[in-house]
């Protein structure tokens, strides 16, 4: 893990930006937030087909997780409700948020075409290695929680090994393949912004995010495209190789680890393991479809 830019030692209350490229992108915010002994205080703004996942989908609610729908859909007085239910509860906050809204996956052109076409239509700069934002989630959340967050989070991610032999670049690694070393290094490029410094009105806030995206679309373009080779897969600027120490991660792994074997291991245990996730995953869904 390599990190370039403004991180902050101590954990705060955050609204966190960043590009998406793949179900990775979920753990880097991890990353990130342990280095600041914040793990616990990551929480997503979710697209909302993914409250159907098993178990998870009722546990990214219960933790603070925000559900939303695309476009007209998107429903702003629900998530304001459910953000004003964590700041009344004191709930600590690394609040997650993609705004491109879907990843960007070279694979699929379309998708691409259609952002850039948008951002022309609009007036706004085409981006070439990621897609142009939507403004609804980020304003709702930043103008709602403005006196709870101490600062915003614009990160950038660019993942090692994304390139192919023509320079073209591939589909950003699997959660599988990112686990089994295929990528061999993550790049993270931190940018902390101070609310003062944020638009608070839509219109105005929809550039200003326009803006913080054509910043990492050249941070990315220096990554994957610098005519020198020995600037690519770099950001500009200094790093540090970020090492995490066994009692960061040591506890966790033994007492999840544990609890689990101990579960397989035994007949009575496994029978609880698959009751859990049957019975489990029916009682969240019906949860989460009646409160949201």
């Amino acid at each position: 893990v390599i990190i370039y830019g403004d991180l902050p030692k101590n954990k705060e209350n955050v609204i966190y930006l960043s590009n998406h490229q793949c179900t990775v992108d979920w753990i880097i915010a991890d990353m990130l937030a342990i280095r600041q002994n914040a793990l616990g205080h990551v929480r997503y703004v979710l697209k909302d087909g993914l409250k159907w996942l098993p178990l998870y989908g009722w546990y990214f609610s219960q933790h603070g997780g925000v559900y939303v729908k695309r476009s007209a859909k998107f429903n702003e007085k629900e998530m304001r409700e459910k953000l004003r239910s964590q700041m009344k509860a004191e709930t600590p906050m690394y609040l997650v948020i993609f705004p491109e809204g879907t990843r960007y996956n070279p694979e699929i052109p379309k998708v691409i075409a259609d952002s850039q076409s948008f951002a022309e239509k609009e007036g706004l700069a085409i981006l070439k290695h990621v897609l142009t934002p939507r403004v609804k989630a980020t304003h709702v959340a930043i103008d709602t929680m403005k006196d709870y967050l101490d600062a915003v989070y614009d990160v950038t991610v660019a993942y090692e090994g994304t390139v192919d032999h023509k320079g073209q670049r591939k589909l950003a690694p699997s959660m599988t393949e990112f686990l089994c070393k295929e990528c061999p290094r993550v790049h993270i490029f931190i940018d902390r912004i101070e609310l003062k410094d944020i638009p608070e009105e839509q219109m105005y806030m929809r550039r200003w995010l326009h803006e913080r995206f054509e910043i990492k679309d050249k941070l990315l373009i220096e990554f994957y495209d610098a005519k020198d080779s020995k600037r690519r897969n770099k950001f500009p600027g200094k790093s540090v190789h970020s090492k995490l120490s066994l009692k960061k991660t040591l506890p966790s792994l033994l007492f999840l680890g544990g609890l689990t074997a101990s579960m397989l291991l035994t007949e009575s245990g496994r029978k609880l393991y698959v009751k859990t996730w049957i019975y489990g995953t029916l009682i969240g869904c019906l949860w989460v479809s009646i409160k949201p």
